[in-house]
């Protein structure tokens, strides 16, 4: 998913500009939420527990479908537009919304690590490391994507000039895989489930999972005026997904099954996906970490996102949170 907002801030501030309208009257029934990348990323695994098991019912509220999205400014805006502005977003989407000056508020973090990102490269490849990429071409997915980050990531912390390597944006993981078979680059970023998928065709040069530290690479967000006006249904939100992500840990194989139906995803692949990241603990429970959330600024400033670190503080609000949630983790 790239980092940049795709489309006009103007986009952004209509859709406000329409949630804004009907936060008085707010919601009789059933409500969705919006995850982004929704049954195509691990992302949204504790919501989906959450739902098949009632846990937002006994939390308070019922949510009964979640709007994806492809990531970016798109999840943005679908929180926005909804008659409960409250979503999961990644949290350079939230930084730009909020650069952009639309009043959003950070009120649980949501992932905490890019484990399901790897580089791979062909079986009979000469390549064994990051230092034999000196010299050659790696495909990305697109500049300032996620996947560019995490490389460069990858390649400071262990010391590598990343001018050194020519970065070529193939579009998307798959096609950056066309152009590794076709020889046109030595390397190629990789994600779950499609590494998983693909595991007898490539070779790991590395995997984030064993070099990177953990990020704060998702939020949950919803406006200033929603927050002020709604903030039991929040907490009953917050408190939902929490039950998703506790029974994740206690029990991720019957988890696994749960995300499997909500995704449409082969429970085969959705278990060892979900297996994946119960080492790394891809999910939080809610809390903020200000050295995650700094890690994960310093990868926005390495692509050239952001020029300096957020005011954390002036973004985040923790009312929301359990008490024992509250302070910094």
């Amino acid at each position: 998913m790239a980092f940049r907002t795709r489309r006009s801030a103007r986009s952004l501030v209509a859709a406000f500009a329409f949630a804004a309208t009907s936060i008085l009257s707010g919601p009789a029934g059933a409500v969705e939420i919006s995850i982004t990348q929704w049954g195509a990323s691990l992302y949204g695994a504790p919501v989906a527990v959450a739902i098949e098991q009632g846990d937002f019912k006994k939390a308070g509220i019922d949510v009964t479908g979640v709007i994806g999205s492809g990531g970016g400014g798109t999840s943005v805006r679908n929180i926005l537009a909804s008659d409960v502005p409250y979503g999961e977003v990644a949290t350079a989407a939230a930084l730009a919304a909020a650069r952009q000056g639309l009043p959003i508020v950070l009120i649980h973090s949501g992932t905490r690590t890019v484990a399901e990102a790897s580089l791979v490269t062909m079986p009979n490849s000469e390549i064994k490391s990051l230092e034999d990429l000196v010299g050659k071409k790696v495909a990305i997915t697109s500049p300032k994507s996620t996947s560019e980050m995490v490389f460069l990531m990858e390649l400071a912390a262990k010391g590598i000039d990343a001018s050194k390597i020519q970065r070529i944006a193939s579009g998307g993981y798959t096609q950056g895989l066309t152009m590794l078979e076709q020889g046109a680059v030595s390397a190629a970023v990789l994600i779950e489930p499609l590494s998983i998928l693909r595991k007898d065709r490539y070779r790991t040069v590395i995997a984030a999972k064993g070099l990177l530290p953990a990020m704060t690479t998702s939020v949950g967000i919803t406006t200033r005026d929603f927050a002020k006006a709604k903030p039991e249904q929040l907490k009953a939100l917050i408190a939902g997904r929490r039950m998703g992500v506790q029974a994740i840990y206690r029990a991720p194989e019957a988890a696994s099954d749960m995300v499997a139906k909500q995704f449409n995803m082969d429970p085969g692949l959705a278990k060892v996906a979900m297996l994946n990241m119960i080492e790394p603990q891809m999910w939080s429970e809610g809390a903020f970490s200000m050295a995650e959330l700094n890690r994960i600024g310093e990868g926005l400033k390495l692509v050239g996102e952001i020029s300096a670190l957020p005011d954390w503080g002036a973004l985040i609000d923790r009312s929301f949170l359990p008490a024992d949630l509250k302070a910094d983790q």
